[in-house]
């Protein structure tokens, strides 16, 4: 919990000194709540089950079902937003939960109900991811847009308020915590300055270029360097168990991310 508290509290840090030195506004155009609610929906409770589920899951496992982020959002989508699912993403729904049941039934854990519980909070973060970017949509871009910058700043405002009372309750009743550790506040730093302060504006950037699904594929990068991470640093194992469900789940984004080939030609007739 002290790791997702300090991660958005830093890139919210980062955010307010960027746009201090690039002299914004700080205008939210009445999409400040918007941007706040986001925040708790994008970052706050997802980073809450992250942390949670790595109480149960080596940090590779993490990584692989971080990855079925687009796959919640096409049943999400399709569930409350009115997107079209065709065979295609159908199939890679199906063949998604086929590589989650595997990974779970033939993966190496030490405890099985351990494991599930690593698992339901996993999926609860991807599913937040889903519907934030669909959210992002309709708040924010449906409603004349917002720059990037403010729509990350606000989101990571709401996800430090949010977490807030995690972190005091961790203070107060958790482990004596050795605050005295240089490379874990180095890590904290980065993880906090770059991977949320720059990653969210270039995320919200991309949700408004090209929509929530296609950008919740940037999680096609997590799983690999998720994986070695645990491999090098964590001296993680990799079963066969994993790998197997691993490449299914990767299939199955693949088929609901990528466009079709109706949608190409599409593309190609309009670029002529």
């Amino acid at each position: 919990m002290n790791t997702a508290f300090l991660r958005v509290l830093f890139g919210f840090i980062g955010l307010g000194t960027i746009l201090l030195v690039m002299r914004s506004s700080f205008n939210f155009e009445n999409k400040f709540k918007s941007s706040l609610f986001l925040g708790v929906i994008n970052s706050g409770l997802p980073f809450l089950m992250y942390c949670f589920a790595a109480q149960w899951l080596p940090a590779g496992y993490s990584a692989i079902f971080n990855a079925t982020t687009p796959l919640m959002g096409a049943i999400i989508g399709f569930a409350f937003f009115s997107e079209k699912l065709t065979a295609r993403k159908w199939g890679g729904v199906v063949l998604g939960l086929v590589g989650i049941i595997v990974i779970t039934t033939i993966g190496d854990i030490n405890s099985a109900s351990g494991m599930l519980y690593g698992i339901l909070a996993c999926l609860v973060a991807t599913s937040c991811y889903g519907v934030a970017g669909f959210l992002t949509r309709r708040w924010i871009s449906n409603r004349g847009g917002l720059d990037p910058k403010m729509v990350a700043f606000g989101s990571q405002m709401g996800a430090t308020l949010f977490l807030l009372p995690f972190f005091a309750w961790s203070m107060t009743s958790g482990p004596v915590v050795d605050w005295q550790q240089i490379d874990a506040w180095a890590s904290v730093l980065a993880v906090g300055l770059v991977c949320t302060a720059l990653a969210y504006i270039l995320y919200f950037r991309l949700i408004a270029d090209i929509g929530p699904l296609r950008s919740l594929t940037v999680t096609f990068l997590i799983p690999p360097f998720g994986v070695l991470w645990g491999y090098l640093a964590l001296g993680e194992t990799i079963t066969k168990g994993f790998v197997i469900g691993a490449i299914i789940v990767g299939v199955a984004v693949w088929m609901i991310a990528s466009p079709g080939k109706q949608a190409m030609v599409v593309k190609s007739a309009t670029v002529k």
